[in-house]
């Protein structure tokens, strides 16, 4: 009688010990990979942060070299673009507006356009208010949010256009200099001198690169090209990223000098760069939603990373165009 014997059953896959074991390392690595992740994450947002900025950059020094002045800040918030009325103390309309050509943005610059530059038409108005609706993709941190349109609950009426009920994102702003900060309506007609300003406004008391009415050139910004905010990232507290209920943040991107889309480096501690915080809402500061330091353009066109702990003073300095404390920024 032949014997046979059994061979041993052989044991496949993984016990309920293993399987766990192996669970918990791929949780671990998730985790320590993660922050990594996030970071190479952040700082790409960052980088393409930095790289709208020298955007806007350039685009103002294009302006500056054609028409021998950087960008007017207009004749207030209660004004907008027009593109009949060209460039400087002839145009209502902001910075943002006449950098619109050197951007080739000029099919949103020209909108309305209708050969009437002394008069306020419905072409115009219309226009105006399109125009205010039309994201642009770089205008925005992405840091912070995406190019949209949300809504302006105070619905701000323009002279020269219709009221914002909403409205595209804008996540920049124009150095006004070292000043307390300071914006108006503007005149209610077109006649425009410069009596028709307050002289605080004007770029003869506001030390940045472009206010109220300005024609601020490169020969006036006497500190160096180099020593000299030209835009930077605007503070926006996290509440109202996209309510349209923060003051500095609730109005179209194209009106004239206003706090939506300037600032101010006043050595007060209240103007200080600071990272956007919930719950805190000042209207003057430059500021973003990075960890650490903001991005900021300077006359040169270069963008340059700063610290929110920069020096008071230092910050003031690099606000005004001319005060002769020219500083480095080791400082």
């Amino acid at each position: 009688m032949t014997m046979t014997r059994k061979k041993p059953l052989s044991r496949n896959g993984f016990t309920l010990v293993e399987l766990l074991v192996v669970i918990a390392i791929i949780g671990m690595l998730v985790g320590l990979l993660l922050p990594a992740v996030q970071q190479a994450r952040e700082a790409a947002r960052r980088m393409q942060c930095s790289n709208a900025l020298k955007q806007l950059a350039l685009a103002s020094l294009n302006h500056e070299s054609t028409v021998k002045y950087f960008p007017s800040g207009g004749y207030g918030w209660h004004w907008t673009g027009d593109p009949d009325r060209g460039f400087g103390k002839k145009q209502p309309g902001g910075w943002t507006y006449s950098v619109l050509p050197f951007l080739e943005l000029n099919g949103l610059y020209q909108m309305g356009a209708d050969g009437k530059p002394d008069e306020i038409t419905s072409t115009q108005q219309d226009a105006a208010y399109q125009r205010d609706q039309t994201p642009v993709s770089f205008f925005v941190c992405p840091s912070r949010r995406t190019p949209k349109i949300c809504p302006r609950p105070k619905k701000q009426v323009y002279t020269n256009g219709r009221a914002v009920d909403q409205a595209a994102l804008f996540d920049y702003a124009m150095n006004c200099g070292d000043k307390t900060q300071i914006t108006d309506g503007g005149p209610g007609n077109m006649n425009v001198t410069e009596s028709s300003f307050s002289s605080t406004l004007l770029s003869g008391n506001q030390t940045g690169i472009s206010c109220v009415y300005s024609q601020v050139t490169m020969g006036e910004v006497r500190d160096g090209t180099s020593n000299t905010y030209m835009i930077g990232e605007k503070y926006l507290t996290p509440d109202h990223y996209e309510t349209g209920n923060d003051a500095a943040d609730d109005m179209g991107i194209y009106e004239g000098c206003n706090i939506d889309t300037y600032r101010w480096t006043n050595p007060d501690q209240t103007y200080r760069p600071m990272q956007d915080r919930a719950g805190y809402g000042p209207t003057g500061n430059f500021g973003s939603p990075h960890a650490g330091s903001l991005n900021m353009a300077f006359c040169d066109g270069s963008t340059r990373s700063i610290s929110y702990s920069i020096d008071a003073e230092t910050h003031q300095y690099l606000g005004h165009r001319s005060d002769g404390k020219v500083v480095s920024m080791s400082n």
